[in-house]
């Protein structure tokens, strides 16, 4: 943790905000909240319902809800949309099989009504794993460049290594300070 990053979350905030982490299981939903938060990940197990974390970013408390992404928990999702201000949106780039179902949850996530307009990161997740597609491969294997009614922002990432995700929050965050 940097000096700008200890003074970010020892300042008074008085903003406050919700993300909702989306995505199949396996993707590294629960991984990427817990090396945000500075838990251990060495020991993941999948999310059965939903979890919140608590975190402070760019001055902004953040209530992150992470949800199961079993198929059977996807159908529960809607649940927690209207709390949402970002949606994250979880890829694991190094399994291209499930990045096509990742694709088709996508698209019945955009038909929700009530997700409409709000702001959307997607992790390509898993690039320290050889042969995870790179976020342009993922962007294309969503269909990412045809949304037109969002804000959106792919970012490559590695939940194991940390890499990326600082930088996909910090767009996060920006859309709800926007």
């Amino acid at each position: 943790m940097g000096i700008i990053d200890f003074f970010m979350r020892i300042r008074p905030t008085s903003r406050h905000a919700s993300i909702l982490f989306l995505g199949l299981d396996n993707a590294g939903k629960t991984s990427i909240l817990r090396q945000l938060s500075d838990d251990d990940i060495t020991h993941v197990t999948s999310t059965q319902g939903f979890q919140i974390k608590k975190l402070i970013a760019g001055g902004i408390k953040l209530d992150v809800w992470d949800t199961g992404g079993q198929r059977a928990s996807r159908y529960y999702w809607r649940q927690y949309f209207k709390e949402a201000d970002v949606i994250i949106y979880v890829v694991d780039a190094a399994d291209p099989r499930r990045v096509m179902e990742a694709r088709r949850e996508l698209e019945h996530l955009l038909e929700e009504e009530k997700v409409a307009g709000i702001p959307m990161l997607i992790f390509a997740n898993k690039q320290d794993l050889i042969g995870a597609m790179s976020a342009e491969e993922v962007t294309m294997a969503l269909n990412l460049t045809d949304l037109r009614d969002r804000r959106w922002h792919i970012q490559a990432c590695s939940a194991k290594t940390g890499e990326g995700l600082d930088e996909g929050i910090s767009w996060a965050v920006k859309q709800i300070k926007n």
